[in-house]
């Protein structure tokens, strides 16, 4: 069991340095429940247009009223840096501390909440389209963590629609989208080398589709009807609790422990891989924070040890279960291994979750720090999933990828053809 643990840390670790682009960091224990959104629902990957307002907020629940300061860079469709100065793209400066905090009040587990929103009295804006990275950094100039988001212009109209596979093999178990792109009265040059595509699935980007060509022409508009390239695994619905309340068991939770702090243990789930689909609705792996009798949940809500358990008995061989969600940006790592327990003969898994409503799901990790987000919980065409289309473009004499379009699409309304 102790070698078992030792290679799961290991590992653990090993995923984190592969699995994500090279340029993101992830944040340490002590920094929790980032949130990041535009104008529009919840999500750890703002699009917005420009103009728009973005707000970040995060916890720091070593709870020392540590000063932070953030960076604002641009990026390349690949997420390489461009060759814009700062002056080019933002509008003001960066390099500022984060001045609004408030320190946690009446609950059991000390913290400091920082907010952040841009525009501001310094950062005024940004001027170009196209990937942006804010990255935050510490009083001494050691980077914490980092969060990717993305402006757009309103260049072109984008159409999408979600597909059945045509491939019999995967006719039950994936989603197809296919996309036009109507330029209008705007000349896109050399489409085939000077436009990108990135296709998202529920604001993923570490599962993106990136890059697929117009197959043919019809006037203004390039058409893109691939099945193969551009399908994803349908998945499942997500699992999900609520620990609005936290001193009585709601949604999704079985009990409830006042030690140091709360602890909520959640009902044992069982594999869904091979039980008939069942629609319920859930918000597609991201999270809502909420605390009942709060004035201010940002500061009164609760920390709470959250415990999962998953009775599974397929041979996973090396592979490992994780927890997965949006609540830590898509991320595998140590805090979502579920490690097996004799005793119960059960997966357990217990990790530190502000009040709210959580998505997840359970997957397996491979060696090679691939995901399997199906093995456990199914592929089914029915499942209701968000997609978006983001069309970037860089014409002759330009020195940057811009985002001229984006469209957006929902398997709800899935259709055969």
């Amino acid at each position: 069991m102790f070698q078992k643990f030792l290679l799961s840390i290991f590992f653990s670790f090993f995923i984190l340095s592969t699995f994500g682009q090279v340029t993101e960091k992830i944040e340490p224990y002590y920094i929790r429940t980032i949130q990041f959104k535009g104008n529009t629902a919840q999500s750890q990957l703002p699009i917005i247009r420009l103009g728009e307002t973005l707000q970040l907020s995060f916890d720091d629940i070593n709870g020392n009223e540590e000063d932070y300061y953030y960076k604002i860079t641009h990026h390349n469709f690949d997420w390489s840096e461009s060759d814009l100065s700062k002056g080019e793209y933002l509008d003001g400066f960066d390099d500022v501390r984060i001045e609004t905090y408030e320190n946690s009040l009446n609950s059991l587990q000390l913290y400091s909440h920082y907010t952040l929103t841009i525009p501001n009295r310094e950062t005024r804006g940004l001027k170009k389209s196209g990937n942006y990275m804010i990255s935050f950094y510490n009083y001494d100039g050691i980077l914490v963590f980092t969060r990717k988001f993305m402006v757009v212009e309103n260049v072109v109209n984008i159409g999408v629609e979600i597909k059945r596979s045509r491939n019999l093999n995967f006719i039950d178990s994936k989603q197809n989208v296919q996309f036009t792109i109507n330029s209008g009265e705007n000349l896109l040059i050399n489409p085939n080398e000077n436009l990108k595509t990135l296709v998202l699935q529920n604001s993923n980007i570490k599962t993106a589709i990136t890059d697929l060509k117009p197959q043919y022409t019809l006037g203004s508009e390039l058409i893109y009807r691939y099945d193969q390239e551009s399908s994803f695994w349908a998945g499942n619905e997500y699992q999900n609790f609520d620990s609005k309340e936290a001193r009585v068991a709601s949604n999704g939770i079985r009990y409830i422990e006042l030690n140091d702090l709360f602890d909520h243990y959640l009902n044992t789930r069982l594999s869904r891989a091979e039980r008939p689909y069942t629609y319920y609705p859930d918000i597609n792996g991201n999270f809502v924070v909420r605390a009942l009798y709060t004035d201010n949940q940002n500061i009164e809500a609760e920390y709470i040890r959250t415990h999962f358990a998953l009775k599974y008995y397929e041979d996973i061989g090396d592979k490992e279960i994780h927890i997965y969600g949006n609540f830590n940006n898509w991320t595998i790592d140590e805090s979502t291994y579920m490690r097996y327990d004799e005793e119960t003969d059960t997966f357990r898994n217990t990790r530190l979750f502000k009040q709210g409503f959580y998505n997840y799901k359970f997957v397996l990790v491979d060696r090679d720090g691939s995901i399997e987000e199906g093995a456990i919980c199914g592929n089914f065409w029915q499942t209701e999933n968000d997609y978006t289309v983001l069309a970037y473009y860089r014409g002759p004499g330009e020195r940057f990828d811009r985002i001229i379009g984006m469209g957006r699409g929902n398997s709800t309304v899935i259709t055969n053809n």
